[in-house]
């Protein structure tokens, strides 16, 4: 019994050392392009938007226990074969992280740092596309835990094919 009590107080011990804090959320850049104007405004074509979503991650440490995730959204749209508009945010965090176990330290940092910053470079995607004199532009949200589980399978599935060529 008094194993199982130490052990759980070792438990507890462990957990209350483990932090998550959101230092900061900043735009790092953010561009917008419109290379058709003002002739797309001019032309009275009818207007079907073809939306493409780009996605792209990436982190980097600094001291001991401080992570900085920037999240880059890249937002093509096009009239049938012209580009109406190009957005591109980075949205970037610095996080506290102490006492993570280094097993969560990829999903922690691969999702769930994206998925706190999207809300932000979502905001300023709509803000820029509007200044734009477009249509609104909402994004719908974003499963980062799917994309993540997604990276690290083709991450294995190219470790696989390059240790097949070796042998």
């Amino acid at each position: 019994m008094a194993n199982e009590e130490t052990g759980a107080a070792a438990t507890d011990a462990k957990e209350a050392e483990q932090m998550f804090k959101i230092q900061r959320v900043y735009l790092k850049d953010a561009s917008f392009e419109s290379p058709m104007t003002p002739h797309v405004f001019i032309k009275q074509s009818q207007w079907q938007p073809q939306v493409a979503l780009n996605l792209h991650t990436e982190t980097a440490k600094f001291d001991d226990d401080l992570y900085e995730a920037i999240l880059t959204v890249t937002v093509t749209v096009k009239n049938g074969d012209e580009t109406v508009y190009l957005t591109e945010v980075k949205q970037a965090g610095l996080f506290l992280i102490k006492g993570i176990p280094e097993e969560r330290m990829g999903p922690l940092l691969g999702s769930f740092c994206p998925t706190q910053l999207f809300p932000f470079a979502r905001e300023e995607i709509y803000s820029l596309v509007q200044k734009g004199g477009f249509p609104q532009l909402p994004l719908e949200p974003v499963n980062f835990d799917a994309l993540y589980a997604q990276h690290l399978q083709q991450q294995r599935e190219t470790e696989a094919g390059s240790e097949k060529t070796t042998h």
